[in-house]
């Protein structure tokens, strides 16, 4: 068995880079971003790398999987999965410890849970082979494959067919799945109460703001990231980028954008309790008490579970 696997997870303003930086520090550890915007150049108040977290008591704390794309191209979880492992292989065999960072649900399920993920192209000829079918035989066909992952994947008829997809490819090229290597794993999680990630998260929205969020957005644009693909990423960007090109104003931004998070902090817990119904044990923290008391018992905690 290589080096347990410590996560620390939690919705969005909880605290989680601070605390993974200061558990790394005191395990001879390194961080692996669990976060599907912090892959991208240059989007950085946006996606709240708060990368001057990793500087602490004199040393920088290596981190992986942050800055690795252009904000043009495409990452998927099969992407992320093939990084972690490699990050996860690089840091094991250097013996350090391994903690996986993050907010991003599928990211953070995908290796807790070992999803077993295939690069597949689109197949016209597949899907084509499908038309005769019910959602309802094709649901059942999807059965045949497995355990169901993402139950989402049953949802619409598009995403039934992407799963039959991908699993038909992956019956075929069994070589083109993302592999885990053997882990155990540790999961910690920054609990508050809904009130106080509300207050956390207008806090850090005008700090942003005041940090110059908004120059960074007109910064992509500039640099010739369309509109369009801003606006996918969602949040920050999307409502950031709507203001620059004058569909609303700044105070409209402001309160949409700080709803939207509050919704998205409120779907990333609702993911967490689904993995904890799945199988995911997860000891959950008070991330109100200082960082440093967190650390110890994550510290402590990860050796003895």
């Amino acid at each position: 068995m290589s080096n347990p696997l410590i996560t620390i997870l939690g919705p969005t303003a909880t605290g989680k880079t601070a605390l993974a930086a200061e558990v790394a520090y005191r395990l001879n550890g390194e961080v692996i971003s669990a976060d599907s915007r912090q892959v991208f150049r240059g989007m950085d108040l946006g996606t709240g790398k708060d990368l001057a977290d990793y500087d602490l008591h004199g040393i920088h704390v290596p981190y992986h999987l942050i800055d690795i794309c252009d904000p043009r191209e495409e990452y998927s979880a099969y992407r992320f999965v093939n990084d972690f492992r490699k990050a996860y292989e690089d840091i094991t065999a250097r013996h350090r410890q391994p903690i996986l960072c993050g907010g991003t649900g599928l990211y953070l399920d995908a290796i807790l849970r070992e999803y077993h993920l295939s690069d597949a192209p689109v197949d016209p000829a597949y899907r084509a082979s499908l038309d005769a079918y019910g959602d309802e035989e094709l649901t059942e066909r999807l059965a045949s494959y497995g355990p169901l992952h993402n139950h989402t994947d049953t949802e619409t008829r598009e995403r039934l067919l992407r799963a039959l997809e991908i699993a038909e490819y992956a019956r075929i090229h069994p070589d083109r799945y993302a592999r885990l290597p053997e882990m155990e794993h540790h999961v910690f999680g920054m609990a508050l109460e809904r009130q106080q990630v509300i207050d956390r998260i207008g806090r850090r929205l005008r700090h942003r703001l005041d940090e110059g969020m908004t120059a960074e957005v007109q910064r992509l644009l500039d640099e010739g990231v369309p509109a369009e693909r801003l606006m996918r990423f969602g949040l920050e960007y999307r409502h950031v980028t709507l203001y620059l090109l004058g569909q609303c104003t700044e105070e409209e931004m402001f309160r949409d954008l700080f709803t939207d998070i509050r919704r998205f902090a409120k779907r990333q817990m609702t993911w967490f309790r689904r993995m904890e119904r799945n199988g995911v044990a997860i000891h959950w923290l008070d991330a109100s008490r200082p960082v440093a008391e967190l650390a110890d018992e994550v510290a402590i905690g990860s050796y003895h579970q």
